[in-house]
Formats: structure tokens, C-alpha cells, sequence
């Protein structure tokens, strides 16, 4: 049905060149003369999709006019046209919720664009996202069949995360279904690019990437060399394209300096990951230097008990002399704790946060019905991460450092990956749980489908056994016992997983942000 426009002004005689030429265009105009009909007509007229209204006609002024069509129809559009480029009218024109306005004498191709801007927006730019990115599409495939290094890599994958995010913000489902299918390829390349390359890495052998044990050193405590308070944000589980939906809240009361990608260490889990992030030490280092800070898999107790300990340790090692403090949230009375607290980081050098929530909403997410209905997929899960955010006594917290002279640091230790496909696995009862990894003694797999590692020693891990191992599951695999097969494939299909090798997991945002 072609586009209805209702046209309030005393004097729509003299605006018949700008009707005519909007019905020429294809829309539908209704015009009245005052601002009682104009209520009664949006009222009583469903089909009307946008109003141009006068600012100024006797009887019911254009003001009052859009506070009762506002009462009546809250998200009719209004744009309101006045002779009056008062700044108080138009705060308050504006404070009232008009769409857009235009200054007396409109010509019709104003008006034409106006009614497009409004009323075709969404589709012109859905036609143009889909336009670039089917330019782009060859550019990317190509990209895809060259030798990559890890900073190449790491630049594909803020491509590939912008244009999903765009792709998803225009609702372009065609052209959704060609990204996922391209993002797939470039999962698949970027395993064989890990399983060629993370040994090496591991072993500091040839020029490496920042990862997860030297992020620390070579990122953040550089920034340490001035006088600025800082404050080190670690939320736990945050994918990059996670980061990018948080990212525009967080602009908006800090300036964003820096933002890069670096390497999450394997496994992409926790106790791993992130003991590594603030030992500045891999996982086999910190159980032989020391052992009293580190627990294995098969030990009782939280496996990330230590974690300022350890940060403490690496800033000592590295003659950092400053003083820290170290907060860690995992309910809602920390979270309050740290808000009424932050500002005490203002007296000190460095001010540790790790935030748990979205790790917590990522397994809450594999066995709660309505969270996997929540989040479903990618697009839902950021949005229930950015709604999350916006919410949180986190950002309340840091809005309480805004106009501060402060550096905040936002960063996390993994992110996770969608998983869709089984691989079977067999292993004794002391089996690593993980779907995305396993350790143990004697295991079965399909090798085609992990990195192996039979000497954990080569990728800086620790050996619990004399025949332990490690295998990391490649692209959106998730490991499942063949006891019991075909529950656990359904119940586990289309969660979100970490521990394996993916550009979700492993690529992971590090930004820093300052007062502006």
C-alpha cells in the first residue's frame, strides 16, 4: 500500500504544487487546515503513516497539536515545518518528539526527501548494505585463499564482525545467509592457520602474536609509566563483536584511544586463559613458579581463586611499583560494592575488575529454556549483552569515573563460538568436561576434527598424568561421549561454547579508553 501523508496547515491552498508532486511521487496526502482535524484524522485513520505539521495556526498551535497526536499515536512520525527558527521552539519541538523539521518556504524535492529519509530509510539502507557487500564479498574470498599472518588475521576478522553487524542491523536476511556461509570459510581457514602456527607461538619460537600471557606486559603496563589512575576491566566470555555493541555506550562518556585484537592462549577457557592473562605466565610456567597459585582440572575448588595474587607477582616481576587493587564480581552485591567503591581507585595506580555476568548468562544460557530463547543466536545474544550492559551496575560504576583523569582499560580472556556439529569423543572418568577441549588419559577422537597435543609440555600446559593429552575442537564443533549420544547432540546443538579453536574464541578486543 503506497505511504499516507496527513498535512496540517491553515494555509494548504498554497501548498498544492507540494501535494501534487507527492501524489506524482505515489503517495497518499491528506490535507487539513487546523489542528482539531488534524487529531481526529490520526485518530481515527490507521493508515496514516506521517504527519507534516505546521507550527504556527490559530486554534490549536502546532505544539499542542503534536502533544495530543503524541498522546494518541506515540510512534507516528511528525515533522514539524515553521517560519520560526527560534532555539527554544525547536528544543521544545524537539523535546516533543518530532521526527525531523523543515523551515518555511519547503520546496517539493525537500519534501520528497524528507518523506524518503523517514519513511524509506530502512530499505534504501538495507539495498545499500547489501550493494557494499556484495562489492566486498570477492574482495573477502580472496583475502580468504592468501597466507594470512596473525595481524592480517586479526584485521579480517573486524571486517567480518562489521559487516555482520551491519548485516544484521539492516535486516538483509539474502544476504545474511552469504556472510554466514563466508564466515564459515573463514573459520575453517583460520584453524588450519592456528593448527599450523599456535605450537610456535606457544614456545615463543619466531615472531609472535600478543596473546593471553603477554598482553599485560606488552599492552598495558606501558600505559602504566605515567601517573593515571587506571582501571583494568576484565569481562569475562566477551566476544569481539559483543565488545563492538558496548563499545558506542561506553564512547559516549569516554574517549576511545586504541582498540586492537589478541590471541586468546588455548585452551579459550577460563582457569587458562585468564590465570595466564594476569600471571603474564602460560599455564605449565605458573604451576612450576608457582604451584601454590595454580589447580588442575581434576583438583576440588575454584580454579581462578588467585588471580590478584598473580597479577601482584607480574607486576612485581616486571618492576612495576604501583599500587593495586583488585575487584572481582560474580553477584549482585559485589556489583553493588564495586559502584559504591570505584572512585577509591582514583588514589591508586592500578584497579583490577573482573565481571563474571557474561560468562554466567553464556552456561545459564545452555541449560535455561528462556535464555536459549533469548539469545538464540549471534544477533540476539548481542543484543542481550548490550541490553545487559546498559543496565548493569558495572556501567553504572564506570559513568561514576566520567570527566575523571582515569584510563580505562576493557579487555576479557575468551570469547565463545555458536557450536552445531557433534564430534564423538571417548575418555576415562577423569576426562576433562569441557565441550571444547578435553584432557586426559588414553582418548579416542576423530583427529580431523581437533588439534592434538600429546605432549602438553609443547603448548606450555600442564601434564596431569604421564599419558595425558590435550585436543581442541575445531571451528563450531562440541565434543559429546557416545553414551547417550543423541541427547546430549540435541541438547548441546546451537549453544554457546569455549575451549576450542574459532576466530570467536580467540580473537578477543583489548581497548583503551580516557577522559575527554
Amino acid at each position: 500500500m503506497p505511504t499516507t501523508i496527513l498535512w496540517a496547515d491553515d494555509e494548504i491552498e498554497l501548498l498544492k504544487p507540494q501535494l501534487l508532486y507527492l501524489r506524482d511521487k505515489g503517495y497518499e496526502v491528506l490535507p487539513v487546515t487546523n489542528g482539531q482535524d488534524a487529531l481526529d484524522a490520526a485518530a481515527s485513520k490507521p493508515e496514516i503513516d506521517l504527519v507534516f505539521l505546521d507550527e504556527n495556526m490559530p486554534g490549536l498551535s502546532g505544539l499542542e497539536t503534536l502533544s495530543g497526536i503524541k498522546a494518541k499515536r506515540p510512534n507516528l512520525p511528525v515533522v514539524m515545518i515553521t517560519k520560526n527558527e527560534a532555539e527554544d521552539l525547536m528544543e521544545e519541538a524537539i523535546g516533543s518528539q518530532i521526527t525531523d523539521y523543515l523551515i518555511k518556504p519547503v520546496k517539493p524535492q525537500q519534501i520528497l526527501m524528507t518523506v524518503k529519509k523517514i519513511m524509506d530509510n530502512k530499505r534504501l539502507v538495507t539495498e545499500k548494505t547489501n550493494s557494499a557487500y556484495q562489492q566486498d564479498f570477492q574482495r573477502l574470498f580472496m583475502r580468504l585463499q592468501e597466507d594470512l599472518g596473525f595481524d592480517e588475521w586479526a584485521e579480517l576478522y573486524r571486517e567480518l564482525v562489521r559487516w555482520e553487524i551491519e548485516l544484521d542491523r539492516t535486516g538483509a536476511g539474502q544476504m545474511q545467509e552469504v556472510f554466514s556461509m563466508q564466515k564459515q570459510e573463514a573459520n575453517t581457514a583460520f584453524n588450519k592457520f592456528v593448527v599450523g602456527h599456535y605450537l610456535d607461538w606457544a614456545q615463543g619460537k619466531g615472531e609472535t602474536p600478543v596473546m593471553s600471557h603477554t598482553l599485560l606486559k606488552r599492552r598495558l603496563f606501558p600505559l602504566l609509566e605515567d601517573d593515571t589512575p587506571t582501571f583494568l576491566v576484565v569481562i569475562d566470555n566477551l566476544r569481539y563483536d559483543q565488545f563492538r555493541s558496548i563499545q558506542p555506550m561506553l564512547s559516549r562518556h569516554f574517549r576511545m584511544q586504541s582498540e586492537e585484537l589478541f590471541y586468546s592462549i588455548l585452551p579459550t577457557a577460563t582457569q587458562y586463559s585468564r590465570n595466564a592473562l594476569f600471571a603474564g605466565l602460560m599455564p605449565s610456567e605458573i604451576e612450576r613458579k608457582l604451584p601454590k597459585f595454580w589447580r588442575n582440572d581434576e583438583d576440588k575448588g575454584g580454579k581462578n581463586m588467585f588471580e590478584a595474587e598473580l597479577l601482584a607477582d607480574n607486576l612485581q616481576r616486571h618492576r612495576i611499583d604501583r599500587k593495586m587493587a583488585y575487584h572481582k564480581v560474580v553477584n549482585h552485591q559485589e556489583a553493588r560494592n564495586l559502584n559504591e567503591t570505584i572512585l577509591h581507585g582514583l588514589d591508586i595506580g592500578l584497579t583490577a575488575i573482573v565481571y563474571n555476568f557474561v560468562d554466567m548468562l553464556s552456561h545459564a544460557r545452555t541449560e535455561m529454556e528462556v535464555l536459549k530463547e533469548l539469545a538464540r543466536d549471534e544477533r540476539a545474544y548481542r543484543s542481550l549483552t548490550e541490553s545487559w550492559f546498559e543496565h548493569s551496575p558495572l556501567f553504572e560504576a564506570l559513568k561514576r569515573l566520567e570527566g575523571k583523569p582515569v584510563r580505562v582499560v576493557v579487555t576479557t580472556d575468551h570469547g565463545t563460538i555458536r557450536v552445531r556439529n557433534a564430534s564423538k569423543v571417548v575418555g576415562d572418568r577423569n576426562t576433562t568436561t569441557n565441550l571444547r577441549y578435553k584432557s586426559g588419559k588414553n582418548l579416542q577422537y576423530n583427529a580431523k576434527d581437533v588439534l592434538e597435543v600429546r605432549k602438553p609440555e609443547d603448548a606450555r600446559l600442564p601434564r596431569q598424568h604421564v599419558s595425558s593429552s590435550y585436543i581442541f575442537a575445531k571451528e563450531d564443533l562440541f565434543f559429546v561421549y557416545p553414551n547417550n549420544y543423541n541427547h546430549y547432540v540435541n541438547f548441546f546443538r546451537d549453544t554457546f561454547q569455549h575451549g576450542g579453536i574459532s576466530l570467536e574464541e580467540m580473537l578477543i578486543p583489548f581497548a583503551v579508553f580516557t577522559s575527554k
